[in-house]
């Protein structure tokens, strides 16, 4: 008999989430090379328009000026919140929060610093094994992204990025190579983080520059297609080693709603909801799903695959689903006529009227995050982890040293609240990794105003400040609401 769930799972895992390209800093330590997120700027004289377009369209200008050593252009991704240095005192600090599982990236560049090595660079090896050392020393699981926007930079310039089979290769050696070497301390592994929006920022996702690009729907769907063999095979080698420890995808999600009730408006959600989800469509299921052939054929588009690549990928499906969630989105079949979402990532929709924005123009809809979980849920019947969901804001330190960020308690409570409504819906959800659990460099803006964390950093846009970290009142609720296994959210 079915018994309803009226509380989270005793193991749920609590915690939060990070990307190495975002904290690590240290980009000319320990032999690492430069990353594709290295080649982003902040520039305050930048129009702030300009700030986000910079993530959806890279230049190859920019990344010409990025190869430069005697550059003077500002990389805040190089130098991070200098985690590299600090990781011990962060980690204390996640512990003091109660964190039962901590999501992280790996830099492909600390372990082949240009990606085609044949040797892997130990000093990076040896710098993630005292980060997992420090974690699990105080009881905290690293669940870990494979690539999280941080393919090496030369693999982009030199072989083109994704769209080149050549880069599967090098993936798999080194999907094997920390495999190896992590076996005993990593559990949870993810492959590839949002892989499906390739279709909005290919240079982060898959090393192609989108300027004056002769066909980039060809290369994103092509690029996208070597990452799905890639993952499928590094499942298989984890699964060699580990048989009964999973390996996960992660996509951004983004609850798409019709605008109206007109028969084109749903029908366009349809579409741009199955572009979203045919990703996850591939690496739950195995195989292409039915409606490609007619997204492909209306792209133009013509994948190149092997024999091999069909049975790979059938075989090696993901375990779980892991989704980033921070807004909603209304799909309108005729756009240009409506008010456009701002900073909406990856979907293009249209404002929704009957939702509030963040200080960014995100709309906030925790509700939809129910919905989320439950169609996830229903199309995979596979377990869920919320991977990313947080606000970003502007947050003051007052005289005191106090930073009262209520707004952020508000909008995560909600968000907790929804999940809670999923699992007594019937849902399988195992884990909630807020993003941001310390502030960070922003993937989208590059700035270190757009806060997001639970300790505040003491550091400017322009990579000033002491680094001091401080605990927001965040910080003290989010403890109790693990302390309490998502029971108190007051």
């Amino acid at each position: 008999m079915i018994q309803l769930k009226t509380k989270f799972p005793e193991n749920f895992l609590w915690g939060g989430a990070t990307a190495a390209n975002q904290i690590e800093g240290g980009s000319d330590e320990g032999g690492k090379g430069l990353s594709v997120a290295d080649v982003y700027i902040f520039d305050e004289n930048m129009p702030k328009e300009r700030w986000t377009d910079q993530w959806h369209m890279m230049t190859h200008k920019q990344v010409e000026e990025a190869m430069d050593p005697n550059s003077t252009k500002h990389y805040p991704k190089r130098h991070g919140i200098d985690f590299y240095h600090h990781y011990k005192e962060d980690i204390a600090l996640f512990a003091e929060m109660g964190f039962k599982v901590y999501r992280m990236s790996l830099a492909w560049t600390r372990i082949f610093p240009n990606g085609d090595e044949s040797i892997p660079n130990e000093e990076g090896l040896a710098f993630y094994d005292r980060v997992f050392d420090e974690l699990l020393k105080h009881g905290i699981e690293p669940l870990v992204s494979l690539s999280h926007y941080e393919m090496p930079l030369h693999l982009a310039t030199k072989y083109g990025g994704w769209v080149n089979r050549k880069v599967i290769d090098y993936y798999v050696r080194f999907a094997t190579t920390v495999f190896k070497r992590y076996k005993e301390k990593v559990k949870y592994w993810i492959t590839f983080n949002e892989i499906n929006c390739v279709k909005h920022h290919p240079w982060t996702s898959i090393g192609v520059v989108e300027e004056n690009h002769p066909h980039i729907e060809q290369a994103k769907f092509q690029g996208a297609h070597h990452q799905f063999v890639a993952s499928a095979m590094a499942t298989k080698v984890w699964k060699e080693m580990k048989p009964k420890v999973n390996v996960g995808t992660m996509i951004s999600y983004q609850l798409l709603v019709p605008y109206s009730c007109n028969p084109d408006d749903i029908q366009k959600t349809v579409e741009k909801q199955r572009e979203s989800l045919f990703f996850t469509d591939v690496q739950a299921r195995g195989n292409y799903p039915a409606y490609t052939a007619r997204m492909l054929e209306e792209k133009n588009v013509v994948l190149e695959t092997q024999p091999e690549d069909e049975q790979i990928m059938r075989e090696n499906p993901v375990d779980f689903i892991s989704f980033s969630y921070y807004m909603s989105s209304a799909v309108s079949s005729q756009p240009e006529k409506l008010e456009g979402a701002v900073g909406n990532l990856i979907t293009g929709g249209v404002e929704n009227p009957y939702l509030p924005k963040s200080d960014w123009g995100w709309q906030i809809d925790p509700k939809g995050l129910r919905t989320a979980l439950n169609q996830l849920y229903d199309r995979y019947q596979k377990p869920l982890f919320v991977a990313e969901n947080g606000l970003g804001a502007v947050d003051i330190v007052k005289e005191d040293g106090t930073i009262e960020d209520d707004y952020r308690i508000d909008y995560l409570r909600k968000h907790i609240e929804q999940i809670k409504e999923a699992i007594m819906d019937g849902v399988d959800v195992f884990g909630y990794t807020s993003w941001g659990c310390i502030d960070m460099i922003s993937a989208s803006t590059s700035q270190m105003s757009k806060r997001y964390g639970y300790i505040y950093v003491d550091q400017d846009d322009l990579g000033n400040g002491t680094l001091e970290r401080k605990k927001k009142k965040s910080f003290h609720w989010y403890k109790k609401v693990i302390a309490s296994n998502g029971e108190q959210l007051d």
